[in-house]
């Protein structure tokens, strides 16, 4: 009987015992290609490798979140924009404004000063992926006018009204799906359909949604950014009424008597100003509606840090002039928005510096050397005294006339106090 074939093995054939010690000999590496060998990389090598693709995804992911940052700025700094021209929601402007400088204050880091950046980028995106994808839209609702003009009633007319109805409808469920998915610009433009319908299967969907929606709007801290812009309006304009309408009622005497109420209103001014910025930040470091009226306090703690209220009030004073020049002019109603961002962009960092040197001050025991004090002090004194002048020569130059007094803008909302 004869025996059956042997089976096939799976294995590879042995080498040689020469040439199985020849391959052994040689190190994993580039230098088994050199010996003819296949090539097997190294454990430093595939480390290595898996670092380098670490540190690039990194390296990405680090790109993208610092663009996400700015375009967060951008359009953090549209929205307070936007919030200071319509009456009421421009408190909302200021005490951001003011929270800005407490919080520096507080922590004495620059970067603490924008608070939100993040949460702006998420309504930013929301905002720009909305005006993306409605353009489609638009676009057939144009044609679709355009049939009904050439030939109302036809069937041409009626199939692009329908057809502007659908396309409605998917836009409407294509915003609230990007929303749903987190409002990143990513999500308004690739939609991913198949991961919509198993979130419509999904249990307790309405439920974790209602949830995310609340937590945001509660972390916007809407209400307290209000009451805080509120009170430090109050505050502000109860140390500005003074010397402001003794400034409005001289525009309205004769020349002899105006000059010397134009003076006194001026001195009253000037001393207003070298105190009110670091007024405000103290009350919005202390959360104490009193702390505007704190006046010992602030002049205290000048003396712990007198060049940086200096500069600080340099910024503040100075940031704030460009806007007054631009009300030469009426500006259109469409167009009031502009001003007020152009104030938020030199008044922001002014609120920064301002919490910066209430920081530095708040963190020494000690005064200063007596020569950086006098030094600050007769640096303060002309800053605010060109302020001053400048402020009084506006009526001449705004297109509201005397009225215009009452913009101070660098101590009250972005847009001017007549457009509450």
């Amino acid at each position: 009987m004869s025996e059956p074939p042997p089976l096939p093995t799976l294995l590879p054939p042995s080498l040689p015992a020469e040439a199985e010690a020849a391959e052994l000999a040689v190190p994993c590496g580039p230098d088994r290609l050199k010996a003819g060998l296949q090539y097997v990389p190294s454990l430093d090598e595939c480390v290595g490798a898996t670092e380098c693709l670490v540190e690039r995804r990194s390296f990405l992911s680090k790109v993208a979140s610092g663009l996400d940052w700015l375009f967060g700025l951008g359009a953090l700094l549209l929205l307070l924009a936007a919030c200071s021209v319509i009456p009421v929601l421009n408190f909302l402007s200021l005490g951001y404004l003011l929270n800005v400088s407490g919080t520096v204050a507080r922590t004495g880091r620059f970067r603490d000063g924008f608070i939100g950046v993040r949460k702006a980028a998420v309504l930013g995106s929301i905002a720009a992926g909305t005006w993306l994808v409605v353009w489609p839209a638009r676009l057939l609702s144009t044609m679709w006018k355009d049939a009904e003009l050439i030939s109302p009633g036809s069937g041409m007319a009626k199939a692009g009204h329908a057809g502007l109805i659908v396309v409605i409808v998917i836009t409407l469920v294509h915003i609230v799906w990007a929303c749903v998915r987190g409002g990143k610009l990513r999500h308004f433009l690739w939609p991913q359909p198949l991961r919509f319908m198993r979130w419509l299967r999904a249990p307790q969907k309405f439920g974790q949604l209602q949830r995310r929606i609340t937590d945001y709007v509660v972390e916007l801290r809407l209400p307290f950014y209000f009451w805080l812009g509120l009170r430090g309006f109050v505050g502000a304009l109860a140390w500005l009424i003074v010397p402001v309408g003794i400034l409005l009622a001289a525009t309205r005497l004769p020349v002899g008597g105006s000059v010397l109420l134009s003076l006194l209103g001026g001195l009253l001014l000037l001393l207003v100003a070298i105190h009110l910025p670091f007024l405000q930040a103290h009350f919005a470091q202390t959360d104490r509606f009193s702390a505007l009226f704190e006046l010992r306090e602030v002049r205290r703690l000048f003396l712990r840090a007198p060049l940086a209220f200096w500069f600080a009030l340099l910024i503040t004073l100075l940031f704030a002039v460009p806007l007054y020049l631009l009300k030469i002019e009426l500006t259109p109603r469409e167009l009031a928005w502009l001003p007020s961002l152009l104030f938020v962009i030199f008044i922001f960092p002014a609120r920064v510096l301002t919490g910066w040197a209430m920081s530095r001050a708040t963190r020494r025991e000690q005064p200063r050397h007596w020569f950086p004090r006098w030094v600050a002090r007769l640096g303060i004194v002309p800053v605010a005294l060109a302020y001053t002048v400048f402020v009084y020569f506006t009526p001449y130059l705004s297109w509201n006339g005397a009225w215009s007094l009452l913009e101070q803008h660098a101590f009250l909302v972005p847009a001017p106090l007549m457009a509450l």
